[in-house]
């Protein structure tokens, strides 16, 4: 009987993941299936440009799996039992299903968080989600010239969404609204960076301004400042999917998954979390941050762990660290900010327009390994090892 194993969620890292799977394990032994809602992959990294009216390559998951083995469930999840190895999803047409797993990969990732801040579900816009995306790209294109448009929050997503829009729409006034100081995370350099974009796309920063309430013209302060917003677009963060949460499995007080240095559950030994739904510890026994730069390799980490558990092979043992953070400051600009392992700036900077070019590098790269999901690796198709030998393998590793 063939292993089965099921991957919830086809965002950058539980493609990844699938495909490489289906790279190390050999076809006759597992079933891989990938399960999501959506028919084709959706660039998160890029939302800010959709956002804009710019147009993002179609890439359907149909072409991507054709011929990996790996079997495509268009369909929504609705609930997993960890303790009966099932998952209920439901399809477009509303059909509801279980389907069974010997082995879960659950990378559903994270949504915006609107942090409870009154007005803010009812008036304010996201780019976390491609839908949110595309409400913007429309509210927008019907702005009138002078119009405000407030971007709440000075993290990476902010930063990108506010000079993206100042640059598509120079005739909007642009502000954006920052809990603390203007990239105060930033080097001396890459600090000094954003603020020459900044003023040079016109763009009014709004330091120390904790936004505590939303409503359709304007956005609220904690010290009582009215700020002016046509449209207010929301960037303070993500909250990840609430299913995780609703089940046995040990979770952290926001929702993550408890995991281990393989992205193995700690609670659960046959469930895997990647992603932005993990709490992984990273270099400096620091929390590895919501971002592309530590689901992709946490992903290759959780795929090459289970094919190591299942083929009786050497577990992985490459810890995860981060070399820069890349910013794009729209399409000319860039910020790629070197750090620490532990994700902390350094002095070195790279800006302006080769620091825009290596940005986009990062994304076409991003996507490319995505929408080849077997290629680029080495092929090296194990066999499932017997339950039993499985077994004691397992006990020694984790021994």
């Amino acid at each position: 009987m063939q292993h089965r194993i099921i991957v919830l969620g086809a965002g950058y890292t539980g493609a990844i993941a699938a495909g490489r799977l289906a790279k190390r394990l050999h076809r006759d032994d597992v079933a891989i299936t990938l399960v999501n809602a959506e028919p084709d992959f959706v660039e998160r990294i890029r939302m800010h440009q959709l956002a804009v009216g710019q147009r993002l390559r179609p890439r359907p998951f149909g072409e991507m799996f054709e011929g990996t083995g790996v079997e495509l469930r268009l369909a929504k999840v609705t609930g997993v039992d960890v303790d009966r190895k099932t998952v209920a999803v439901t399809d477009a047409n509303g059909s509801a299903e279980e389907l069974e797993y010997d082995t879960l990969v659950y990378a559903l990732g994270s949504r915006w968080n609107d942090q409870g801040v009154p007005g803010t579900a009812e008036h304010a816009y996201e780019i976390a989600s491609r839908p949110g995306a595309l409400r913007l790209r429309e509210r927008l294109a019907g702005l009138d010239a002078g119009q405000p448009v407030v971007v709440v929050g000075g993290g990476l997503t902010g930063l990108e969404a506010a000079t993206e829009i100042a640059e598509a729409r120079p005739d909007l006034a642009v502000a954006l609204a920052a809990r603390g100081g203007l990239g105060d995370w930033l080097s001396d350099k890459g600090r000094g960076h954003l603020r020459k974009v900044f003023g040079k796309l016109g763009i009014t920063v709004h330091e120390h301004a904790a936004v505590t309430g939303v409503e359709a013209d304007r956005v609220t302060t904690a010290d009582g400042k009215a700020i002016p917003a046509a449209v207010t677009v929301w960037t303070t963060g993500f909250a990840v999917h609430p299913i995780a949460q609703a089940t046995a499995l040990e979770v952290t007080g926001t929702g993550q998954i408890m995991v281990d240095g393989t992205m193995r559950s700690v609670s659960h030994p046959d469930v895997y979390a990647i992603g932005d739904a993990a709490m992984a510890v990273g270099p400096g026994g620091k929390p590895l941050r919501m971002s592309c730069a530590s689901g992709t390799p946490a992903a290759w980490q959780a795929a090459d762990a289970i094919a190591a558990r299942l083929t009786a092979g050497k577990l992985p043992n490459t810890p995860i660290r981060y070399f820069n953070q890349c910013i794009s400051l729209g399409r000319k600009e860039g910020l790629i900010q070197y750090v620490t392992a532990d994700d902390r700036a350094v002095s070195a900077a790279l800006t302006g327009r080769l620091a825009a070019v290596y940005k986009e590098l990062i994304c076409k790269g991003a996507a490319w390994v995505v929408a080849n999901p077997t290629l680029g690796l080495p092929t090296r198709r194990r066999r499932v090892v017997r339950e039993a030998a499985r077994t004691r393998s397992a006990a020694k590793a984790s021994a």
